[in-house]
């Protein structure tokens, strides 16, 4: 976090209380933090605090763009104060640990689809899927045992909750009923 917490939130224009201060040094203390460990953490720096008030902080943070939400498929919400760029996210398919990659080529969006479909495209949003260096030498250490893999296949991902669901035009992805 560059600069003092309570001023970055009063730059924003947003109230300065021990909640959102006590959510936002957590969310830069341990980076693609859950909510719910959001919450023990500012338990244990000022006391009690609700999971909902965690929530409510951490959406106020996220639509004043002082953090990220991430959401994985099949994993909980994740948060990080690494704003302003456009990195990339590498996921764990055996352990889910998660971790920065900067953007695969160039500035925002760093990705060209092939159709825009008519949009403005200003962002790629990339999650790359394999397994950590300690899951793979996990692995190779003990070849016969295959670990279980957290499966994304059956899980639809929808990363932004913003505006309405447009299904893909994809066959393979919405199969006849």
């Amino acid at each position: 976090m560059a600069n003092d917490p309570a001023d970055l939130l009063r730059q924003h224009g947003i109230q300065v209380t021990a909640q959102r201060l006590a959510v936002l040094r957590a969310v830069s203390a341990q980076p693609h933090i859950t909510a719910d460990a959001v919450a023990e953490a500012v338990r244990a720096g000022i006391g009690a605090i609700s999971l909902q008030s965690v929530y409510d902080a951490l959406g106020v943070l996220v639509a004043e763009g002082l953090i990220r939400r991430i959401q994985p498929a099949g994993s909980p919400a994740r948060f990080e104060d690494r704003v302003g760029d456009n990195h990339h996210h590498l996921i764990c398919r055996i352990c889910g640990r998660l971790v920065d990659v900067d953007c695969a080529v160039g500035s925002a969006p760093c990705l060209t689809a092939g159709d825009d479909m008519g949009y403005e495209i200003d962002e790629a949003e990339v999650a790359y899927w394999g397994r950590c260096p300690d899951c793979l030498a996990q692995s190779q250490a003990s070849p016969g045992a295959d670990p279980p893999t957290r499966r994304r296949g059956s899980q639809r991902r929808i990363t932004r909750t913003e505006g309405p669901l447009v299904r893909s035009t994809d066959p393979e992805e919405n199969p006849p009923d």
